[in-house]
């Protein structure tokens, strides 16, 4: 009996990695082996032919202290974010709060806010690009309602960052979504006790809605961090990178890299650069969120 029951044991264990074969394998092929094959590659100046030639740390050194457009393109990507991405966390969690009220047609509003979240990059940047035209532009249309002159958005280095921030505001839905799910989440118990001991509604809010938030709030920042340094779709189809490199995110210096100067190894290290980039920013943003951040399970353990 304890034979079969070994046997029996030994065949479901077979059939499971028998069953995970194929995502092994695909990790493998497609993720793990491109990877390791990119961290050999950032370290040989390798053009697409021939045999990568080994130079250590050389592309490095480059990057750092011979490549202007390497600093540009990080200086534009930071900027981006930093301009985008606060500005994105407070539009979506105020549409969040909007969107559970409990009204008549509040779930055809909170479709309507979050469409823009499904639509493709490269549609979006096309309507953008109508959007921001200087001449037959629907924005400059808005802004010459009040006697403004048209602004060339994408065609000058001070208003192009601006269009991309504001283009990007326009696709908060998706946060929106998860702060909806974040707020109507939070027990109304709550609410109803905070009342009760008196505390009006700017009181509540701070009281109670933020704080019960921030596991959402901390989600959101991290993802919306890693996917705003990694800005590309959009930048590609409406200004390739300019007016004048104001435009250039780091992923189109890599797309550029790789695929006109033909420079493959230097561009595996700029990607590397850009991996180590996001994965510390994303340490430090972890390491603060024992300051701010509220776990519930956490709170349970602390003595009353």
């Amino acid at each position: 009996m304890t034979q079969r029951r070994m046997s029996l044991a030994q065949r479901e264990e077979i059939e499971g990695y028998v069953f995970l074969l194929p995502w092994i394998l695909g990790f493998l092929i497609f993720s793990l082996g491109p990877l390791l094959a990119s961290m050999y590659l950032g370290m040989t100046n390798y053009r697409g032919a021939g045999t990568p030639e080994w130079i250590g740390f050389g592309n490095f050194e480059r990057m750092l202290f011979n490549d202007k457009l390497f600093w540009q393109s990080l200086k534009v990507t930071l900027v981006y974010a930093a301009g985008y991405l606060p500005l994105g966390l407070v539009f979506g969690f105020s549409i969040a709060l909007l969107m559970n009220q409990k009204v008549r047609g509040i779930l055809t509003f909170r479709t309507i806010y979050y469409l823009p979240a499904v639509v493709s990059g490269a549609a979006v940047a096309i309507l953008w690009q109508f959007v921001f035209h200087r001449d037959f532009g629907v924005l400059n249309e808005i802004i010459g309602w009040f006697g403004a002159e048209p602004i060339p958005w994408l065609l000058s280095e001070r208003y192009a960052m601006v269009a991309f921030i504001i283009m990007g505001l326009w696709g908060v839905g998706g946060g929106m979504i998860i702060y909806l799910a974040g707020l109507q989440g939070i027990p109304t118990d709550l609410y109803e006790a905070a009342a009760i001991d008196g505390a009006n509604v700017w009181q509540r809010f701070w009281k109670v809605t933020i704080p019960m938030m921030t596991p959402t709030i901390f989600f959101n920042l991290v993802t919306g961090l890693i996917g705003t340094l990694q800005i590309f779709a959009t930048a590609y189809i409406m200004t390739s990178g300019g007016p004048n490199y104001a435009t250039y995110f780091y992923s189109l210096n890599v797309y550029y890299t790789t695929f006109q100067k033909l420079q493959i190894g230097y561009a595996a290290a700029l990607a590397w650069v850009l991996f180590i980039i996001i994965l510390v920013v994303t340490l430090i943003v972890f390491s603060t969120s024992n300051r701010w951040v509220y776990y519930e399970h956490e709170a349970e353990r602390r003595p009353v």
